[in-house]
């Protein structure tokens, strides 16, 4: 009650302030400016509705409130970006009239801009926020498949070759649902991977209300296994262990800080996964658990979800790291603002002897928007390094 107590106090807040410059600023007609406010206000109902889809609400009915209200978050950044440039844009003028007066002869004030140019700029923001977002949400629909060769020191003859794909950060549930799951997993299946990984962030709310979202993870198959790990989402809405259960019932393997040996021709492979970065007791992230035992010339692949494992993996002597959590900044530009809290953010990365590779992730976090980041089934061929 006070986490939506606060949400509704903070985004009243903007919604004021979009008024005040989308509404007021521009001086619309009273039909219009009415208009204007209802729309904001409808959809500051549907933002304070969309966070308790997969918690409260059942997505089963509620899922298009989830997905509106999301979105509409998505519009309130690229509006506030563009109402920063506008503002930007008057400031430049303002100091330009100062300097006019100043230099001229005349006494005569240069003229001020106009209100209908201030409501054709802001027309242009809405339209251009607006069409942001609506190719945002077609490209968060459609994940596409990357491949990318990884060349491992020591890698056996055995695991020449091995594709593992790599799925993160679905965050089903309040946008999206089974359908989506099952859009991912028919991509996986025709890849035909040798082993899959699920690097957390799966869902976002409670078992009982999302768990069946998940239900196509079942068809996941791989000869080596099908293998997952916790993200930071996995304990927002429910207790982690009650997710990672459930992933059990769907045939993932839930690596809770531990390790599994997989064989090939004859040769051995480590793979290991830790409880997320974030995770308290009883599920802190225990790396020196997840491997104790690996036998010294066995290569370890680490599962982690938050890129941030890497320095600690790095002097345990893990060969590659699997990551997501990032999303690649998810929506442009807010890339530069991820890779503050991150060591890298996407793709493929050398630190000393140990590689990560960071996925962009094959879903998105609240906004079902993707601008300039598109979500990614990833497939890594491993090699041995000449």
């Amino acid at each position: 009650m006070v986490r939506l107590l606060v949400m509704g106090v903070f985004f009243a807040l903007v919604t004021y302030l979009l008024h005040r410059r989308l509404v007021r600023a521009p001086g619309l007609s009273r039909r219009a400016a009415l208009a204007a406010d209802l729309a904001l206000v409808g959809m500051l109902l549907l933002t304070l509705g969309a966070a308790e889809v997969g918690t409260v609400l059942d997505p089963a009915w509620a899922r298009p409130i989830g997905y509106l209200g999301w979105a509409w978050l998505a519009v309130v950044l690229y509006l506030a970006l563009g109402l920063l440039l506008i503002g930007v844009g008057l400031l430049i003028a303002r100091l330009t009239r100062r300097v006019r007066r100043r230099t001229t002869d005349s006494g005569i004030p240069a003229p001020a801009p106009s209100r209908r140019g201030l409501r054709i700029a802001t027309a242009v923001l809405v339209v251009a926020a607006l069409g942001a977002v609506g190719y945002g949400t077609v490209e968060a629909n459609r994940p596409h498949v990357v491949t990318v060769p990884v060349a491992l020191q020591d890698l056996p003859d055995g695991f020449e070759g091995t594709r593992v794909a790599l799925i993160t950060d679905l965050h089903v549930g309040p946008a999206r649902g089974a359908d989506f799951v099952q859009h991912v997993v028919d991509l996986v299946a025709e890849q035909q991977p040798d082993l899959v990984v699920l690097g957390g962030d799966l869902a976002d709310g409670t078992v009982a209300l999302v768990g069946s979202d998940l239900e196509p993870l079942r068809q996941l198959q791989a000869p080596l296994g099908v293998y997952g790990v916790s993200g930071n989402h996995e304990y927002y809405s429910d207790d982690a262990e009650s997710w990672l259960d459930h992933w059990e019932t769907l045939g993932v393997r839930a690596l809770r800080n531990e390790h599994v040996l997989l064989e090939r021709e004859g040769d051995v492979l480590a793979l290991a996964g830790v409880h997320d970065y974030t995770a308290t007791e009883p599920h802190h992230p225990d790396l020196p658990a997840a491997l104790d035992g690996i036998a010294d010339g066995i290569p370890v692949v680490l599962a982690a979800h938050q890129p941030r494992h890497l320095d600690e993996a790095r002097e345990l002597g893990v060969d590659l790291q699997l990551s997501g959590h990032t999303h690649g900044g998810q929506m442009w530009p807010l890339r530069p603002f991820v890779s503050l809290a991150n060591p890298t953010v996407t793709g493929l990365d050398r630190f000393g002897d140990t590689q990560i590779y960071t996925s962009q992730g094959t879903g998105a976090w609240g906004p079902p928007v993707r601008v300039g980041t598109p979500p990614e089934i990833s497939i890594l061929e491993l090699t041995a390094a000449n």
